[in-house]
């Protein structure tokens, strides 16, 4: 005996399942719906250091160890209208110490962790009295040197280069101002080939964290953002010494050198 079928109460449950099925598809949709909205909630990136944000300095001073060569007058007896400008001859700029062992015209810079920089100004190396002013001249790349001559003779500036092309230019009294400028960093020794005492050195740099010691030996870094960095000093005689620090915000450090003199 064939087993009759209820078509009704199949279709009844046909409906249920169909129904049953929609609401749970819609509701995993709701569910994916609700996973990405939260993956894609905006990430706010740290803010950046304001413009203005403080910077630290850093100050010290820099002597010597040993005994300091004697600084030597300066023979300018073959151009007397230079030799008459001086009551007293000047003497040798080369290692010019000051009280406490202080050293003067020592270049202080940092060589590591600044970024390089350019600079549009310029700066001044005057001749008088036969003599470069100022000794030590520190700048930039790519900063001009504005060279004017202040006597009533000739001079000649001569750039005894190693990195950057050599110059050798000469230079009338009263003659207009000339520009020189150098591309890469390097220490140039100058000197005049007209009055062979005539001696000074330009301290090419590739940032604007650098200062030249006075008659104290003293020095300041300002306007330094936090960050680790390398200071190096330089000295025409006596060579070089790096230390490295770290500053943060509106910190005052104190950093000291010491130079030793070899004896000759």
């Amino acid at each position: 005996m064939r087993r009759q079928v209820n078509v009704v109460s199949l279709s009844n449950e046909l409906a249920v399942t169909q129904r049953l099925s929609l609401v749970t598809v819609l509701a995993t949709i709701v569910c994916l719906a609700l996973l990405l909205a939260g993956s894609r909630r905006p990430v706010h990136a740290a803010a950046a250091a304001p413009a203005d944000a403080a910077k630290s300095v850093v100050t010290g001073h820099v002597k010597y160890e040993g005994i300091l060569p004697k600084a030597k007058p300066l023979d300018m007896s073959k151009e007397p209208n230079c030799a008459k400008q001086y009551n007293t001859p000047p003497t040798t700029e080369t290692a010019v110490g000051g009280p406490a062992n202080a050293l003067a015209n020592v270049v202080v810079y940092i060589s590591a962790g600044a970024p390089d920089e350019t600079s549009s100004g310029h700066v001044s190396l005057t001749q008088y009295g036969c003599r470069y002013f100022p000794h030590v001249l520190a700048l930039q790349a790519k900063q001009e040197v504005w060279v004017r001559n202040e006597d009533a003779v000739s001079h000649t500036v001569h750039l005894m280069t190693r990195t950057n092309p050599e110059l050798n230019r000469i230079q009338g009294p009263n003659a207009p101002e000339f520009a020189i400028m150098n591309d890469k960093p390097e220490f140039i020794k100058v000197k005049c080939e007209l009055h062979p005492w005539m001696r000074g050195v330009i301290a090419v740099l590739k940032n604007s964290h650098f200062a030249v010691t006075d008659a104290e030996g003293s020095f300041t870094l300002p306007d330094l953002p936090p960050g680790k960095y390398t200071i190096t000093i330089w000295h025409e005689s006596f060579g070089t010494e790096s230390q490295q620090i770290v500053v943060g915000g509106s910190d005052t450090k104190d950093l000291n050198f010491i130079l030793k003199v070899k004896a000759n």
